[in-house]
């Protein structure tokens, strides 16, 4: 048998399928479309859900993919074994209502036999013990023997994922040799040994599950067949396991070197070898994917992933930052297979250059915390770290559990391991009970999926604003119907529409529909799944039945702004690129009539500089006047011009090629003018940070940009106005004013400073002597706490030293201050704790340092009892 390598595998399966007249389709990205059930795509038919639920008609009833899918549920075990890994790559050829158990079977037995040249003596079919039909199929028609396929109940043979489409499942299974095996009698298929290892997958979904274990027959019956890609390279290539196939094997001798460890040599060094090698593919592919490192969601799983590959190469010896030389493998022996790796290279390196280099600086922080946690633990006699704190480790520190264990370890402390795991619990029961409840989709049901699924709408809105058409479907918020009449709010399908509907960022067309019968305002536009367009908003005159003939109207000044801001984005991206580095790409973007946002990767904040040198990159090209073209082609010829794609967008076999000159090349398919010289002019308004690595522009042209200047005249008119002046000369005008609120302030303190000093008059004759320390405690009116404040300094200044206690009176409340000198606070005198007793006698609180305290108070008849009390609690500080 040849030993072929992963990327040959991957090419002979789609090339075996596309012969068997399947569609081979591009891998989608590792972010779910329009799917809440899963933070990652985890299975090859993840991406197809809506083919399989008829929500959506798929390109063709026959389709292959090579998918990459990303588990994290055994993440703890990822390393400890050579099993697992996080990132792989799943096979899969799909029948949507075309070809049955019959097909499925015989052309999984044609490509493992015929087309890698797997013996044929050495594989073994499983298949659902009720499931007679399979059994026939590859006992009768296959001619294996009946002794060598093997029957398995429900939790092994038969697939299902709560309510919705299920079936059982026939899997085929190879054995590897006694090599691979535990050595015990009986050891056969099913052995939890590395023998019989499981390498092909045919699900038949043929029911449908309510949810309570009822099931019913699918009208179309659909097969999903999984098989991946590393396993059966594990196989065809006759290694230990997935890091011993030819591509990870390359990745992990990298690591081996970066580390001067050699692998198979030491258990603690394999675990640390597989698990950096494994996380540093997941990370590569889903930065490749738009996905950013954060706190919640798919961001920080990333986050999690990054951080455990960088303390394990710690933990190796690797000095220095070392994950981006590793992700230039993974780029390197993958970017066949996947392009956009290579695409988004300089990105890739800069995001986990940065995660790296802030994880570097939360170890040094966790591990200053843990040092004190350590020192309560000696001070309390605990030997044990409290599963409370471990999990605070873990939780904000980033610091797994074994990390915790391994430094107390060397110190002689435990861990509450279950503590710890109650901790954990209790989060993801607040995870859990966060979550919505779902479809089998993952989204909140919706009256659009009532529509008929073979309806669609031919877009025909890039040439004209005006077109004439048919009403294909009504429906109100919350049914199908045939007719909306006068003040009814909802939704118009049609035959074609000229309605721009919100897509890569671009907010959906209004305007009017006009039949015979009827008038309906559209205030959005939406894509329906199954490519149909819906028109929202609500019939203003009289009545609009399914069959109508319509008169499609675009509100054309709105399409002409909003199509302004969209071509300025493309500008923008590229100036951001020419001014700030490579590693830009979008992340995000929101464009209507008034403004546009946009939303790139980016790790500080711009300068002052920098926003300027973009702003001059667009207008420059604006005042240049570039034609603006589009050109429909291939996603590979798009590629070859060398045109931007997005994170996240689902491309067709055509995409569309928005050219501006030669400076600007992106794949889009929204709207544009026809020269950048339309836009007219373009200003930042804002630049601020939204996530980690990711920052926001705000800005506006044309017509929102004249709106914003014309708000900014009035705003000044007004302050002009107010300050009795004419706009040029207001400047001048605030200057003149500041300094003379300067001086009137100065005159202010001083008028201040002699009415205290005057309210307080003659109170030296007031100071009593306790203990050897003098004490001035004195009652005054009126006086506010600042000129308080200046006040006690004086007179301790004119009594020589000693404590002074002020209460002043004022507009219904107290305020109190006491002070003392270094020789009464070396006497046992406290400022700070003299006040808590006298600010109770006026109804309030306070406290301070030794030498100045200060407190206010609700009831200012307690002013006398607390200059009184005063001479008391000084003589009880006093030694």
């Amino acid at each position: 048998m040849k030993q072929y390598g992963l990327n040959e595998l991957r090419k002979m399966f789609l090339d075996f399928f596309e012969s068997k007249g399947h569609l081979v389709m591009k891998s989608f990205s590792l972010v779910p479309h329009n799917d809440n059930s899963l933070l990652l795509i985890n299975a090859g038919m993840a991406p197809l859900k809506p083919y399989f639920t008829g929500q959506e008609i798929p390109p063709r009833t026959r389709v292959a993919t090579c998918q990459k899918c990303i588990r994290t549920g055994d993440i703890e075990n990822i390393g400890k074994t050579a099993r697992h890994g996080t990132f792989f790559e799943m096979l899969g050829n799909f029948s949507f209502g075309d070809y049955f158990k019959r097909e499925a079977i015989h052309w999984s037995w044609e490509f493992l036999t015929e087309v890698v040249g797997l013996e044929a003596d050495r594989l073994y079919p499983s298949v659902y013990l009720e499931d007679d039909e399979a059994f026939d199929i590859w006992n009768k028609e296959m001619g294996i023997p009946a002794e060598r396929i093997f029957k398995f109940g429900k939790e092994d043979n038969f697939w299902e994922h709560g309510a919705g489409p299920c079936g059982p499942c026939s899997e085929i299974y190879y054995d590897r040799g006694a090599k691979y095996g535990c050595g015990k009698p009986g050891c056969t298929v099913g052995c939890e040994c590395d023998r019989y290892i499981e390498i092909w997958n045919n699900v038949f979904t043929q029911f449908e599950n309510d949810g309570n274990g009822n099931y019913t027959t699918l009208k179309q019956k659909n097969i999903d067949t999984g098989m991946g890609l590393e396993r059966l390279a594990t196989v065809v290539q006759d290694v230990d396991s997935i890091f011993d196939v030819d591509t990870i094997k390359a990745l992990r001798d990298k690591v081996c070197e970066l580390a001067n460890k050699e692998y198979k040599k030491e258990y603690k060094w394999d675990v640390s070898i597989r698990i950096v090698t494994d996380h540093i593919r997941s990370a590569t592919f889903m930065i490749s994917d738009g996905i950013m490192p954060s706190n919640e969601g798919r961001g920080y799983v990333l986050r999690r992933l990054i951080r455990r590959a960088a303390r394990h190469g710690k933990l190796l010896g690797i000095d220095g930052r070392f994950l981006s030389t590793l992700s230039e493998t993974v780029i390197e022996s993958s970017k066949d297979g996947y392009p956009e790796l290579e695409e988004k290279k300089s990105m890739i390196f800069k995001v986990l250059s940065e995660e790296e280099n802030k994880f570097n600086k939360t170890i040094d922080t966790g591990l200053n915390i843990l040092a004190d946690m350590e020192e309560e633990m000696k001070k309390n006699n605990q030997t044990q770290l409290s599963g409370e704190n471990a999990f605070k480790l873990y939780d904000t520190y980033g610091f797994p559990l074994d990390l915790t264990e391994e430094i107390l370890e060397e110190k002689g402390f435990g861990v509450d391991e279950d503590g710890f795991k109650e901790a954990m619990e209790v989060q993801r029961k607040k995870a859990r009970s966060a979550r919505k409840k779902t479809n089998y989709m993952g989204a909140d049901a919706t009256v659009y999926e009532q529509l008929d699924k073979a309806l669609t709408t031919k877009f025909v809105g890039y040439d004209k604003l005006i077109s004439d058409t048919v009403v294909t479907a009504l429906t109100t918020e919350k049914e199908v119907v045939q007719a909306l009449v006068d003040g009814d709010k909802g939704t118009i399908v049609t035959e074609e529409t000229p309605f721009y509907g919100t897509m890569g960022g671009q907010v959906g067309d209004k305007g009017i529909i006009v039949t015979n019968g009827g008038e309906f305002k559209v205030e959005e536009t939406i894509h329906l799944l199954g490519g149909k367009i819906g028109h929202v908003g609500t019939v203003v005159k009289g009545m609009i039945q399914v069959g109508d003939k319509a008169t499609m109207k675009v509100d054309s000044a709105f399409r002409a702004d909003t199509s302004k801001n969209h071509s300025a984005t493309h500008l923008l991206q590229k100036a951001l690129k020419t001014v700030l580095g490579e590693h830009v790409e979008q992340a995000g973007s929101y464009v209507d009539a008034d403004r546009l946002r946009f939303d790139f990767t980016h790790f500080q904040a711009m300068t002052k500089e920098e926003i300027e040198k973009v702003e001059n990159l667009v207008n420059e090209q604006i005042a240049t006047g570039l034609d603006v073209i589009t050109k429909e082609m291939s996603l590979d010829e798009a590629k070859e011009t060398g045109a931007m794609a997005l994170f996240g967008e689902k491309y067709g076999e055509k995409v569309r090629v928005v050219s501006m000159g030669d400076y600007s090349i992106e794949l889009c398919g929204g709207t544009h003018v026809s020269n950048t010289n339309v836009i007219s002019s373009f200003k930042i308004i804002s630049e601020s940070g939204v996530a980690a690595g990711v920052r926001r522009i705000e800005a506006l042209t044309s017509t929102g940009l004249m709106k914003h200047y014309k708000e900014s005249e009035n705003v000044l008119n007004q302050a002009a106005k107010l300050a009795k002046s004419e706009p040029v000369a207001l400047v001048e005008k605030i200057q003149a004013l500041y300094d003379e609120i300067k001086e009137l302030s100065k005159e202010n303190e001083k008028l201040k400073a002699k009415l205290a000093n005057e309210a307080v008059g003659d109170v030296l004759s007031q100071v009593v002597e306790v203990k050897g320390v003098k004490l001035l405690a004195t009652h005054v009116e009126g006086v506010g706490m600042n000129e308080l404040r200046n006040l006690g300094d004086q007179l301790k200044e004119k009594m020589g030293g000693g404590v002074v206690v002020i209460v002043s009176t004022q507009d219904g409340k107290a305020n109190v201050i006491v002070m003392a000198d270094e020789d009464a606070i070396s006497k046992g005198a406290h400022a700070g704790n003299m006040i808590k007793e006298i600010a109770k006698l006026v109804g309030g609180g306070g406290g301070g340092r030794p030498n100045m305290a200060q407190a206010g108070g609700k009831n200012p008849a307690g002013a006398k009892d607390a200059v009184e009390a005063a001479k008391t609690i000084l003589e009880g500080q006093l030694k």
